[in-house]
């Protein structure tokens, strides 16, 4: 049956990406290719139509003239979802990125990213600064990515099945499960490697350059990281998602009319 809500949930077929270490990446193109480019990079367990296309974001982007590159994350939606842990660097994350802007010639954009795409975000700024004019982070984690995860938890629930306990592990095994096609074993293997490969925490003393709005729900635990990042980066500014929690924000119409009028500014 086709959807009731059709410019809310149509999504293109994937242009796939090649990346370094041979794995592919999906990626998606909404509006005219002249027009001003926005990078959208989803959180952990979600996607490109998860996190920007059914929430509204997509659709208010193009209605602001703007041109939409998403992209689904290794280990997440249509891309290669390898088990191993050690394919999953931060760092490798940030050079999927800068293929994706390689293999579409994009030499400016605009990045908007969340949870797990705001770490990797506050990455990007930092190191493609020429080509990343403002950026937009929203519930980025102050810490490790995925630090407050239970691995051994997932990892018996995965094998054996067992009940999970930690309610924040219930919570982001409770977000997987609803996400149609995530994989849980490379979700694992992503929450492994943010550990195994030596990703530290947001550095403020090096933090970027460019304009930066943090965005975080008032009802998110990181929320007080997030206002300390903010404060410390030289063009940065913070504002609060009211009522919103880690894994709800994204949805928000004043997250996503907070992160328009920075844009356009």
């Amino acid at each position: 049956m086709a959807s009731p809500f059709p410019a809310l949930t149509e999504i293109p077929d994937p242009r796939y990406v090649m990346v370094g270490d041979g794995y592919r990446v999906a990626t998606y193109e909404w509006g005219p290719a002249e027009a001003t480019t926005v990078l959208v990079v989803h959180g952990f367990a979600s996607n490109a139509r998860d996190n920007w296309v059914n929430t509204g974001w997509v659709r208010d982007l193009l209605r602001a003239g703007y041109r939409v590159l998403g992209v689904d994350q290794r280990g997440h939606g249509l891309s290669d979802k390898p088990h191993e842990a050690a394919a999953y660097a931060l760092r490798t994350l940030v050079t999927d990125v800068e293929a994706v802007l390689d293999t579409y010639l994009v030499d400016q954009a605009l990045y908007v990213g969340y949870s797990l795409g705001a770490r990797v975000g506050w990455e990007v700024a930092r190191d493609l600064a020429p080509r990343i004019d403002r950026v937009v982070l929203g519930g980025v984690p102050d810490g490790v990515p995925l630090g407050r995860l239970d691995l051994d938890q997932v990892r018996a629930y995965v094998d054996e099945g067992v009940p999970v306990t930690d309610a924040v592990t219930q919570n982001y095994i409770a977000l997987t499960e609803r996400v149609p096609g995530n994989d849980l074993r490379a979700l694992l293997a992503i929450a492994g490697g943010m550990r195994a490969t030596g990703t530290v925490d947001p550095d403020p003393a090096s933090a970027p350059s460019q304009p930066v709005l943090f965005a975080t729900g008032s009802k998110d635990g990181i929320i007080e990281g997030s206002k300390a990042l903010a404060a410390a980066t030289p063009q940065g500014r913070f504002v609060e998602i009211p009522d919103r929690h880690h894994f709800n924000a994204p949805g928000s119409r004043a997250f996503r009319e907070a992160a328009l009028a920075f844009l356009a500014e």
